[in-house]
């Protein structure tokens, strides 16, 4: 090879890397073809914070004939230009709709992005998630995501969802079906599992969470979070067999068991000591460093100090509503 055609590769790769989607020691971040027409970028295992951009949730591109099809653009307003430059990647195509699964901003702030670009495109979330985020949660989701990662500016104003959907509901876009699932809590009680029933995949949201840990708020319900996994791994209640999982945050993956397990197990010891405690008469305090032990494979879940406790708390707290 001649150096002059050697010194343009080399110049050619610095020129796309200095082009792709960076965090700083955290690395690339690209879309990567998970099945016949669906692509995920993994966002960083962490919680928001300056390093990350607050940045950490995977956003979802299905490719449609005349299209892409986008789900959980990204968190503010900053990483969104980020993540739509590598959308434009995979394709000239257009963006034709977004969903998004639930009120948290971390999923839903970036809509602003491809509303500025794409003026007409419709934002399918449900009902009840676009009266809460007009409401006040993304007032406050906007608070906790530009105190940690300091990197909200242009966010607003919100671009809300604006195609409310309903449990069960079929949204079919370009020859490309959705099946929205809705149930009354789990992550929080403003979640939508999508499947796509054209590949065969589930986006399960936060309802599925790998490798690091978040809050449960007044919202939510660890009990019925349990459930809801425990259908969807046992293929109860209109869920099947998929070909591909998609979590909220961490590695999607085709076995259901290796998906699911994680996390399902994760909430299961912390509700078993949360029902011994209770039992027993005991503060969930009290029960902490035993059901630390317990989850000793957890620990190097990031933010495991800071949530661990906060959910035994939040399951003690629902058992004792379930006695009453």
């Amino acid at each position: 090879m001649k150096k002059a055609t050697i010194i343009a590769s080399i110049a050619m790769l610095f020129s796309i890397s200095l082009n792709a989607f960076t965090l700083g020691n955290l690395g690339e971040f690209k879309f990567e073809k998970m099945n016949q027409n669906v692509y995920v970028m993994h966002g960083p295992e962490l919680e928001p914070n300056k390093e990350n951009e607050g940045f950490m949730n995977n956003p979802a591109v299905i490719e449609s004939q005349n299209g892409l099809i986008v789900i959980d653009p990204g968190g503010n307003y900053n990483v969104g230009k980020k993540i739509l430059a590598e959308i434009e990647k995979l394709s000239s195509k257009p963006i034709i709709a977004v969903f998004n699964t639930h009120k948290h901003g971390d999923h839903w702030f970036a809509n602003k992005n491809i509303r500025e670009k794409y003026p007409e495109v419709p934002i399918y979330a449900l009902t009840y998630m676009i009266e809460q985020v007009k409401d006040n949660a993304a007032e406050t989701w906007y608070g906790i995501l530009d105190r940690l990662t300091g990197n909200l500016e242009g966010t607003k104003p919100f671009t809300f969802p604006s195609d409310g959907v309903e449990n069960k509901q079929t949204v079919v876009v370009d020859g490309e079906t959705f099946v929205m699932r809705h149930y009354s809590k789990g992550h929080t009680d403003t979640d939508i599992l999508i499947e796509h029933t054209n590949s065969n995949t589930l986006f399960i949201g936060d309802n599925l969470i790998i490798n690091r840990f978040g809050a449960f708020d007044e919202s939510s319900s660890i009990i019925e979070n349990i459930k809801l996994l425990e259908k969807i791994k046992n293929q109860e209640d209109e869920f099947k067999k998929y070909t591909l999982y998609v979590p909220g945050h961490g590695p999607s993956s085709s076995e259901v068991s290796e998906t699911i397990d994680p996390f399902l197990n994760y909430l299961k010891i912390i509700v078993e000591g949360a029902q011994k405690a209770y039992d027993e008469g005991m503060a969930s305090y009290e029960i902490k460093p035993e059901v630390d032990e317990n989850l000793k494979d957890y620990h190097s879940w990031d933010a495991y100090e800071g949530q661990m406790g906060k959910h035994l708390m939040k399951a003690y707290s629902e058992i004792e509503m379930l006695d009453f």
